[in-house]
């Protein structure tokens, strides 16, 4: 039986519903009952920001494998939109991955300054690990400022680049998205390897699950090249596939081949989000 992905075609690939590989080994690690618990679907590059920010802090939680197109109640519950990722802390929850990223950053005092229901959880759990957001105020809204740009362009290249069907217009996406990255790759720190130097932070998180999902799916599919050696593009690429929490929540190649074959066809009812590029909309 075909789902709603397959448009009736029980021979197309369609989205996997179970990790594989290192990111499986890495979910069975996390099955057990947590405060803290992590709603994913391991296809979906938004919950891989959360999964590796929560791998790179090092922080206790449960991992919960869930269908987003057929929405469980716990997801609902979560985020009544049943979107992933969700995150559940005690009997509060949260949703939005670049606001889970923050959460799971704040330190204990920032924490003390929110709703006095937070004060019920083990908040000092999130305490652990090097926060994501450097301590100055500047870096801190220069960080925002590049993921941002990710959020708003380069995001939004990639699926335009990977839905197109006319290949002339695939060049022009493809084109795009590179000039989308040479902004954010001439900004980083030139020593490197990550963004802002030695250490993966915050902006590195929010660019690593598109990173491996060049590799992984718009070159298979749209013959995106690798990154010129010696470039500082290719340096942050490199430090990103080879990082411990980065390689921890990435599944086998062919997980992404079959789950993004969707995209690369642009068929119908593939995601709210394949529908919001399509109509030339933001990230919804």
């Amino acid at each position: 039986m075909s789902d709603a992905n397959q448009n009736g075609d029980s021979q197309k690939k369609s989205y996997h519903k179970k990790a594989t590989g290192l990111a499986l080994q890495t979910a069975e690690k996390h099955s057990r009952d947590h405060d803290l618990k992590l709603y994913g679907s391991c296809f979906c590059p938004f919950v891989q920001r959360v999964w590796i920010s929560l791998e790179l802090k090092q922080l206790p939680y449960q991992y919960i494998e869930v269908d987003p197109y057929k929405k469980p109640k716990s997801l609902l519950d979560v985020n009544p939109r049943g979107l992933v990722p969700a995150l559940r802390h005690g009997d509060w929850g949260c949703y939005e991955s670049t606001v889970l990223m923050e959460y799971v950053r704040l330190p204990a005092a920032a924490l003390r300054g929110l709703k006095p229901m937070l004060t019920r959880f083990k908040l000092e759990d999130l305490q652990e690990g090097e926060p994501l957001l450097p301590p100055d105020a500047k870096t801190r809204a220069h960080s925002r400022l590049w993921s941002d740009h990710i959020n708003r362009h380069i995001i939004p290249s990639f699926y335009r680049y990977l839905q197109e069907q006319d290949t002339e217009k695939q060049v022009t996406f493809a084109g795009e998205l590179k000039d989308q990255i040479a902004k954010i790759a001439s900004d980083a720190d030139p020593n490197g390897p990550f963004f802002l130097g030695s250490s993966m932070s915050f902006v590195d998180v929010q660019m690593a699950p598109w990173v491996i999902r060049m590799e992984k799916v718009l070159k298979p599919y749209r013959g995106w090249p690798s990154a010129e050696k010696g470039s500082r593009w290719a340096k942050w690429v490199s430090a990103i596939e080879e990082h411990h929490a980065v390689k921890a929540t990435t599944s086998d190649d062919g997980l992404y081949l079959d789950s993004y074959e969707r995209y690369a066809e642009n068929r119908p009812d593939t995601s709210q989000l394949a529908k919001a590029i399509n109509s030339g909309r933001g990230l919804p």
